[in-house]
């Protein structure tokens, strides 16, 4: 049975409720709302949505972006349609095209340039949502001197996996196909992070992990949008990207890592939470406690 069969998704949309009915007070004094974040496939940045919502008061239910009341975390916009009258919190586009979003709810979008090319105004919040982790997950002990957060596409990278080889001990490849609460705590066990997965940065940067982003074979959808969109609101004007090249090593990599301001990633976070705090303003016809529905 394929992970986004319909069964599947119920069995994870129960999952989830269980694991929202554990953050205290969640069902009492919160909303249940649908909601719309990428849900193909295992990813701990798609798991990120279900997983801070309950945390602000929310339970998500998974709809498709017509049908949801709120458009999540990652490069999901370009499914939301023309008219979509929603909100939208800390989202992304995937490519760099325009995407007008006239009639949405813009609570937070990932960075300058989603923000420029889906028409919203220059004084609307920016900042990924994964930048929260930290403020509900607390630093773990350092285990590893090297965490290395390869996207899925990129697991099998002879270069990268070369590099790695070599590179001794200390170095962790982290598996982004599991949840959010397990990545996020591997993550931040490092002294340092080379990722090619966007959440791999968000993550560190959430915790003040030094970091540095690079591109491979194949390349993602979209090129490297995604990376400079968020660049652009938590280090603008400056980018951590290096290149691994042929017969490169991961020390080359990391003598790129770095930090954001610590000052911006606060006011980052402090827009992003502020934005869920208009959230229940502008939901329309969300109910409290509804028997769990079918997803679609």
């Amino acid at each position: 049975m394929k992970y986004h069969h319909p069964i599947r998704r119920r069995l994870r949309q129960a999952r989830r409720y269980a694991q929202a009915a554990a953050v205290p007070g969640v069902f009492r004094q919160g909303l249940v709302i649908p909601a719309h974040w990428w849900d193909g496939h295992p990813n701990f940045g798609d798991d990120l949505t279900p997983w801070l919502l309950p945390r602000y008061g929310f339970v998500p239910v998974y709809r498709r972006a017509r049908d949801a009341q709120l458009i999540g975390v990652g490069s999901i916009l370009e499914f939301v349609p023309e008219d979509f009258e929603g909100a939208i919190w800390g989202s992304g586009l995937i490519r760099e095209v325009a995407r007008p979003l006239p009639r949405a709810h813009v609570l937070a979008v990932r960075g300058a340039l989603t923000r420029d090319l889906i028409g919203a105004p220059a004084s609307t919040p920016l900042g990924d949502p994964g930048l929260l982790v930290a403020l509900h997950i607390p630093r773990p002990k350092t285990r590893w001197r090297v965490g290395v957060v390869p996207h899925g596409h990129h697991v099998s990278h002879v270069g990268l996996r070369t590099a790695i080889s070599e590179a001794g001990a200390g170095v962790h490849v982290i598996d982004v196909h599991r949840s959010a609460a397990q990545v996020v705590r591997e993550i931040a066990a490092c002294e340092m992070i080379v990722t090619t997965s966007l959440h791999g940065l968000v993550t560190a940067d959430s915790y003040g992990v030094p970091a540095v982003w690079t591109t491979l074979d194949p390349p993602l959808e979209g090129g490297d949008f995604k990376f400079r969109d968020y660049e652009s609101a938590v280090t603008p004007g400056v980018s951590r990207r290096a290149a691994l090249h042929v017969g490169g090593t991961l020390a080359g990599l990391t003598r790129w890592a770095r930090t954001p301001d610590p000052d911006v990633v606060s006011r980052l976070t402090i827009d992003l939470q502020g934005g869920l705090a208009r959230l229940p303003g502008i939901l329309v016809g969300s109910k409290r406690y509804p028997f769990l529905a079918a997803t679609t």
